[in-house]
């Protein structure tokens, strides 16, 4: 005869825990199932001394169980001191292997032949026993592993982390702690930011990088896994490290198969898709309700309530608020209709696209770090060269882009607009304006990273509508989003690392592509060697002439950095031009210059070999020093420089008395050099990690840091140019004729530090700042380095005006 409870709680986490002490404090009966032989394993599982949070701080919790950040041990120490004392009808050793039945009647068939009946059925099973494996060639070898009990096991090693979560982080962190171990660890991060994991695991990390405890290396990507090495997909290319064991914290996902076989549907047929839940947390199985991990919400605090409202809900108490209510009733206060929060929530999810696909559950997490803003027509959200990097969502109405002239566009309901600032991080580039009443969600860039990362429909509708936008406005003539639709429906985002080519000269596919992020090279081969034809940066387009005149690849693209494409299907390519004339002239019109420059290498093989050569090698140096992500950059002629200096002083002068540029170092091939002066990344290095956000792009693309930069110095070590330095602003030096007719002060350029020490203010103590070119904006005429050069040996260029050997064809080479 099978043991019959009103609740049966499956999984003993904080969520199940949580639950199950609610249960046994309103004397309802019910039994806690728990597969091993202890309680809350994957706390269990955290590594030895973990510090265990407790966010977010502003949640109370609500729970009959204690909790309060602390180490692992302590945490399950006092839970299992409480359980026993409250109570709590604990099987361990009870694995549930199938849920049958229906509501008031379930059936739960246990590993080994017993079974349990319950009325109700709560899981809390959570996702941490079926992570995401490592699925590149060696990925299954003995070496790596998917969990870290303790760091002190491990000595003397070379140890990968892979993973940019809070897990991951704390893995790393934990190996490196102990300099006595020697162990040499690196973290991976497949993007440029931590978004996924909490500020305070984030900050740690960096101070533990920052002291030299451990390597931190983001845009990378493991490809390949040997004894003794793995095999990694860098920004800059193919790197090879030592590596004896590799941790993979790549995340997790539910059990969907046991999951789906209860009765249970998910949002979508993504591996991420949560369970579909109503606000009570039952489950499309009526009677089975889910919680925790497997709800969306990770963090102990939220599983915790949840476990505790649960009980509440399946025991009658359907008027309970959620404890997140009072925080979220106060984000909606101000809007112009009075709703319940639920009520807000649901219209707020069902409206916004980028969030069609969020459960209730994490909704309310999504909005506890976003707001959600009322405008009337007229307003303006944002004006043209504003910094920001936050994504808006249009609940209600629309909003208008302005456009020179006085046009307007118009966005609608449902849209996102500023998704420009988050994938870039320039300056807004038009003024927004309400067009009419609107409601708007504004999303902060973490939040928004945080999103599209951890709800793949959300990452796919932010592409979908910003491939959309750039394709409007690079191909202009006259396009609609509707004459689009084929193309951007069989697009495909790709990712192609350094050196990787997406066309070859000969084949004969004939696919277009966007360069989204990133840049390319356009190379031919004339007599067995690769020549340099030109330099693509992001917003650039290339294959058209496959696709309108049928030919053959005529040259080879290939990634000049790390970047990211747009793949257009040439055959929906060739019926939009059929559809659209004026587009066709326009790319015909490219077409024709791309044919002028090979015809020009194919007409000069022979008596201009060398100096094609010579193009292509200086060219081919550039990139490799960094031209190929930059938007400007500060190049010197040695045949015409003279080593005045004049460049540095001039920089330091036109700078409060700091040069941003060192002429001297840096590197050189034939007569070009690139000193060591910003290059002003299309998407900077040293945005990525600036705690202040002080980084931004201005209107002509300079990458500049504003007076609210604390010091931290992230940036000059995420910078891999090592063009930003931190320094002190010295005193204000005398005036030029002051130096000129009687000695005073230290002349022109960037005063000696003991003239900076003598003449500083008594008492006071400037803090370091970030010191980098920026590019003289807001100073008339121009970078000063320039100006000042009196050979002209000092050019600033962007690259894609620099480096194409048609300037050969102009003689300007």
């Amino acid at each position: 005869m099978a043991d019959t409870y009103r609740i049966a709680i499956v999984g003993s986490g904080p969520a199940g825990l949580s639950a199950a002490a609610r249960a046994a404090q309103l004397g309802i009966s019910h039994v806690l199932l728990e597969k091993t032989d202890h309680l809350s394993d994957t706390i269990y599982k955290y590594q030895k001394g973990k510090h265990v949070m407790a966010t977010p701080s502003q949640l109370v919790l609500r729970s009959d169980l204690d909790f309060d950040a602390g180490k692992r041990e302590t945490v399950l120490g006092i839970w299992n001191d409480q359980s026993a004392a409250h109570k709590i009808n604990v099987r361990l050793n009870s694995e549930v292997k199938k849920i049958s039945g229906e509501k008031g009647d379930f059936t739960l068939a246990l590993a080994g032949g017993g079974e349990i009946k319950a009325e109700a059925v709560i899981m809390a099973i959570g996702t941490q026993g079926n992570p995401n494996l490592l699925r590149i060639p060696g990925g299954d070898l003995p070496h790596v592993q998917y969990q870290l009990d303790d760091p002190g096991e491990y000595v003397d090693e070379h140890i990968l982390v892979i993973g940019s979560g809070d897990a991951g982080i704390e893995n790393a962190v934990g190996l490196a702690a102990d300099p006595e171990q020697r162990n040499t660890v690196t973290i991976l991060n497949r993007t440029a930011d931590f978004s996924r994991a909490k500020d305070a695991n984030v900050k740690l990390l960096f101070s533990m990088r920052d002291s030299g405890r451990l390597t931190v290396m983001a845009e990378t990507a493991p490809q390949k896994v040997e004894p003794g090495f793995v095999t990694l997909d860098t920004r800059d290319g193919e790197a090879r490290i030592p590596c004896n064991r590799i941790i993979a914290r790549m995340g997790s996902a539910a059990p969907r198969k046991f999951i789906e076989e209860c009765g249970i549907e998910f949002t979508s047929a993504d591996r991420e898709a949560f369970p579909k839940l109503s606000p009570q947390f039952e489950s499309t199985k009526a009677g089975i309700y889910v919680i925790g991990a497997l709800a969306g919400y990770p963090l102990i605090k939220h599983c915790m309530n949840q476990g505790y409202d649960v009980v509440e809900f399946i025991n009658g108490n359907t008027a309970l608020k959620p404890a997140d209510e009072p925080i979220l009733e106060a984000k909606f206060a101000g809007l112009p209709r009075k709703r319940p929060v639920d009520e807000w929530l649901e219209f707020l999810r069902a409206n916004v696209e980028i969030l069609n696909e969020l459960s209730p559950l994490q909704m309310r997490e999504f909005m506890l770090d976003s707001d959600v803003i009322a405008y009337r027509v007229g307003d303006v959200i944002f004006e043209k060269n504003d910094p920001g990097s936050s994504l808006f969502g249009i609940a209600l109405g629309s909003v208008e882009v302005a456009l020179p002239g006085g046009k307007g566009v118009r966005i609608g309901q449902g849209s996102i607009f500023g998704e420009v600032g988050l994938i870039s991080g320039r300056r807004r580039g038009a003024t927004i304006r309400a067009a009419e009443d609107a409601i708007l969600v504004e999303v902060s860039r973490t939040a928004a990273l945080k999103l599209m990362a951890s709800v793949p429909a959300a990452k796919r509708a932010v592409t979908r509508i910003s491939t959309e936008r750039q394709l409007l406005q690079m191909f202009g003539s006259g396009l609609t989003p509707d004459d689009l639709r084929e193309v951007i429906d069989s697009a495909e985002l790709k990712s192609v690392r350094a050196g990787e080519a997406i066309i070859k000269e000969g084949d004969d596919d004939f696919d277009m592509y966007v360069i989204r992020s990133g840049s390319m090279v356009v190379e031919k081969s004339v007599g067995g060697k690769p020549v340099f034809l030109s330099y693509l940066p992001a917003g650039s387009y290339v294959g058209e002439m496959a696709v309108i005149d049928h030919s053959r690849r005529t040259a080879t693209v290939r990634a000049a950095i790390k970047s990211e494409v747009i793949k257009l299907d040439g055959a929906a390519m060739r019926r939009l031009l059929e559809r659209k004339p004026d587009l066709l002239d326009k790319a015909k019109r490219d077409m024709a210059a791309r044919q002028d420059l090979n015809a020009f290498v194919e007409a000069k093989k022979d008596s201009f070999s060398t100096v094609v050569d010579m193009y292509s090698s200086v060219a081919n140096f550039l990139v490799e020093n960094g031209v190929g992500e930059a938007t400007d950059v500060l190049l010197i002629d040695e045949n015409l420089c003279v080593g005045c200096d004049n460049c540095e002083k001039a920089c330091a002068d036109s700078h409060e008395g700091l040069s941003r540029l060192d002429r001297e170092a840096g590197r050189t091939y034939a007569h070009l050099h690139v000193p060591t002066s910003c290059r002003h990344c299309e998407h900077p290095h040293c945005m990525a990690d600036c705690p202040p956000n002080a980084i931004h792009r201005g209107p002509d693309g300079e990458v500049f840091i504003d007076d609210s930069c604390i010091g931290c110095g992230n940036c000059q070590r995420n910078c891999p140019y090592g063009v930003i330095r931190m320094d002190k602003v010295p005193p204000k030096k005398p005036g030029l004729l002051s130096w000129l007719f009687f000695g005073m002060g230290p002349g022109p350029g960037e005063p000696s530090k003991e003239w900076a020490y003598k003449n500083a203010e008594p008492g006071v103590e400037k803090p370091k700042k970030a010191i980098k070119c920026d590019m003289c904006s807001g100073i008339e005429g121009g970078p000063a380095c320039v100006r000042a050069c009196p050979t002209g040996a000092a050019i600033r260029v962007s690259p894609e005006q620099f480096l194409t050997v048609s300037k050969l064809e102009r003689g300007d080479a």
